[in-house]
């Protein structure tokens, strides 16, 4: 029988944020495979470190950081023939997913090549946003309030147009793009009202009003809104 391929969400840093079902199949994992950023140490294996049982195999997912996709789908499809190999030969195989595998992850990409074939489990994990609003203080929504999630890199009038048609709002992958959208938020007037985190729940995490950030954000760093169409106070 063939194993069965888990993508188990680790959350956004601190390894108490686990779920106790994560914990378990980390814990008790012959095979697990992580990705990581040309060539270097890996930031989904740095929060399962210490639940990793001695002797566990690992399969390292070397994804390039090109503006073309194209090498990094070629990591994906190199990795998922590894892992292929490994749940035909009736390993299970737990894939270590940062934040939540079906969330911004990369594990998408080895279920679209995988799923058809194999037996697929995905362990949801507590996700970015949800965690930077908890390190904020920053309720996103209430009652009929809709949240609306927008990529950093998106050009900078797309971002002026949907911004100001949110009601609440999360800014995702800032990094090199603060700037950018720095200046969207004082154009239209929210600056005021926005929060920057940046690496959330982890020992170096900071939480500013966005007028105070930094002039230059790492990929792990949000901004929050809320302008309070419905208060929930």
């Amino acid at each position: 029988m063939s194993g069965t391929l888990y993508g188990v969400g680790l959350g956004p840093g601190d390894p108490e944020l686990l779920t106790l079902r994560a914990h378990r199949l980390i814990s008790t994992a012959r095979v697990v495979a992580y990705p990581t950023l040309e060539g270097g140490s890996s930031f989904a294996r740095s929060i399962a470190e210490r639940f990793l049982p001695p002797g566990v195999q690992e399969i390292v997912i070397d994804i390039p950081m090109t503006v073309d996709r194209a090498p990094a789908q070629r990591a994906y499809d190199c990795a998922a023939e590894t892992i292929a190999q490994m749940l035909s030969d009736g390993h299970n195989v737990v894939v270590l997913c940062e934040g939540d595998p079906f969330f911004y992850g990369s594990f998408m990409y080895l279920f679209a090549r995988l799923s058809e074939r194999f037996s697929v489990e995905v362990v949801p994990g507590v996700t970015s946003l949800t965690a930077c609003a908890a390190r904020a203080a920053m309720p996103l929504a209430a009652r009929n309030e809709r949240v609306t999630i927008l990529p950093g890199p998106l050009p900078e009038e797309e971002l002026r147009r949907r911004i100001a048609g949110a009601e609440s709002l999360a800014i995702m992958k800032v990094g090199r793009h603060l700037g950018k959208i720095r200046a969207v938020f004082e154009d239209l007037g929210l600056t005021d009202q926005a929060v920057y985190v940046e690496r959330a729940t982890l020992p170096e995490e900071r939480v500013l009003p966005l007028a105070e950030a930094p002039e230059s954000a790492p990929y792990f760093s949000m901004v929050l809104v809320t302008k309070g169409a419905d208060p929930w106070l």
